[in-house]
């Protein structure tokens, strides 16, 4: 391959073609594609490729921190969780297409921020672009913006994502401004984008860290109206325990 070459296909951004170049070559030789079918075969190859590199691009810019899949979660240990319906709403992605939000409530370490995790990137696969966030940053991040009065920033970065995951609710208190800065994110995504919500806390719980008995009751009956709540309460902890020493 001649230098010309190499800088037409880099400007082309037909990474694929430049690396396998020699393959395709070697298939035209032996004779088993036809030229239709090469010329097809190498497309096919580029445009998988490209989609590949775009996946993986739109999961590093969710920021997950743990990865997990749908595949690795332990069900048989948690026999009270309702399998059944939790695969049908991942396999069917009607969260997505219905712009529905998925709540899971329950103790700490039982499962519910792995599963939220799981929904977000099989939306990422399939296309969508994600982002997880603890709410403890989601909050911080809020707060900073109204100092620099760049609040309507920071929420139209928010409502750009196809799909948001917000982990661990209710593990810090907030301030009024905190609260009605959440409630306009939640409120604008309402309907439009699904939001992937997990929390130590039941719903009665909330108002003791929102502090404001009338905005967390609109806050859940927005996030209630239009969603799957899958109650995790009687689930086990998953968390390995720690022998304590003789």
């Amino acid at each position: 391959m001649n230098k010309e070459l190499i800088e037409t296909l880099k400007y082309l951004r037909l990474g694929g073609l430049l690396v396998h170049w020699d393959e395709y070559l070697k298939l035209a030789a032996e004779g088993r594609f036809s030229h239709a079918r090469l010329l097809t075969h190498v497309l096919e190859e580029e445009c998988r490729i490209k989609r590949e590199n775009a996946r993986q691009l739109r999961l590093k810019r969710a920021r997950i921190p743990d990865p997990l899949v749908i595949e690795t979660f332990p069900f048989e240990r948690q026999p009270k969780l309702n399998k059944k319906k939790i695969m049908a709403l991942y396999d069917s992605l009607g969260y997505m297409h219905q712009s529905q939000n998925l709540l899971w409530l329950g103790a700490t370490g039982c499962g519910k921020t792995g599963l939220a995790t799981s929904f977000l990137i099989h939306a990422i696969d399939q296309g969508h672009s994600g982002r997880y966030v603890l709410f403890a940053d989601l909050i911080a991040e809020l707060y900073r913006s109204v100092a620099d009065h760049s609040e309507d920033k920071v929420l139209k970065k928010y409502l750009a994502f196809d799909c948001l995951q917000i982990d661990e609710i209710g593990y810090v208190e907030v301030e009024p401004v905190q609260v009605g800065l959440f409630f306009t994110l939640m409120h604008q995504r309402h309907k439009k984008k699904p939001t992937l919500i997990t929390s130590n806390l039941g719903f009665a719980e909330w108002g003791s860290f929102l502090k404001n008995d009338h905005l967390t009751a609109a806050l859940i009956d927005r996030l209630t109206e239009n969603s799957h709540v899958i109650n995790m309460k009687g689930c086990i902890s998953l968390r390995p325990k720690i022998s304590p020493e003789p």
